[in-house]
C-alpha cells in the first residue's frame, strides 16, 4: 500500500458519457481505445443513479469510483482499490465545486465547453501525477483565476475587466430567457 494517496483519472463526460475534459494519471489505461473504453463503461454503470444532491461511490473494475452529476455535466474521480473513499469525494468536491465557481453557477456542458481552458487549468492545480495538491474549491479557482487574468493589465483594470464580463453574461441570460 502506497503512503500517499493517488488518484488514478479525473472525468468531466457530458450526459451521452462523450469527453468533456479528462486527466489520466496512470499507466492502467495504455491506450486512447482502453480510456474511452473504461469512460463508456463507468458512464453506462452509474447513468441510472442519483448522485445530483450528493456524491455516491461504486467499486467498478477493482476501482473506487465516486462521482456527482450536476445538469448535462458528469463528475468522476477514480482511484485504486485501496484508497480511502473519503479523500477521493474530497477531490470529487473540490473539482465540482471549483468548476461551479469558475463557470459562476452555470454547469453545463455549453459552458463547460466555451471555458474549457479553466477547467483543464483547473485538473492541473488539484492533481499533478496522481498526487493530491489541492481540495479547497476556493483556492483552487482563485489559482486558476490568476492564471487566466492578462498579466499587463493592473489589477484594478482586471477587476472591472471580471465585473464586466459577468454584467454582460447576467444581460445576455435575462435577454434568452
Amino acid at each position: 500500500m502506497e503512503l500517499c494517496p493517488t488518484i488514478k483519472n479525473i472525468l468531466l463526460l457530458d450526459s451521452e458519457g462523450k469527453r468533456i475534459a479528462v486527466k489520466y494519471y496512470s499507466d492502467d489505461w495504455p491506450t486512447n481505445a482502453a480510456k474511452e473504453a473504461f469512460e463508456k463503461a463507468v458512464f453506462a454503470k452509474t447513468q441510472k443513479t442519483n448522485a445530483r444532491t450528493e456524491a455516491e461511490i461504486t467499486m467498478f473494475d477493482n476501482y473506487i469510483v465516486v462521482y456527482k452529476f450536476v445538469q448535462d455535466l458528469h463528475f468522476f474521480v477514480t482511484g485504486g482499490e485501496n484508497e480511502n473513499e473519503i479523500i477521493l469525494a474530497t477531490v470529487l468536491q473540490g473539482f465540482f465545486d471549483a468548476v461551479g465557481l469558475l463557470l459562476r453557477g452555470t454547469e453545463d456542458k455549453k459552458e463547460a465547453l466555451e471555458n474549457l481552458d479553466l477547467i483543464l487549468l483547473c485538473l492541473d492545480e488539484i492533481v499533478d501525477g496522481g498526487i493530491i495538491l489541492e481540495t479547497d474549491a476556493n483556492v483552487i479557482a482563485g489559482k486558476v483565476d490568476s492564471h487566466s487574468m492578462d498579466a499587463g493589465a493592473p489589477l484594478s483594470e482586471q477587476t472591472i475587466t471580471q465585473a464586466l464580463a459577468t454584467a454582460r453574461e447576467h444581460l445576455t441570460r435575462s435577454l434568452l430567457k
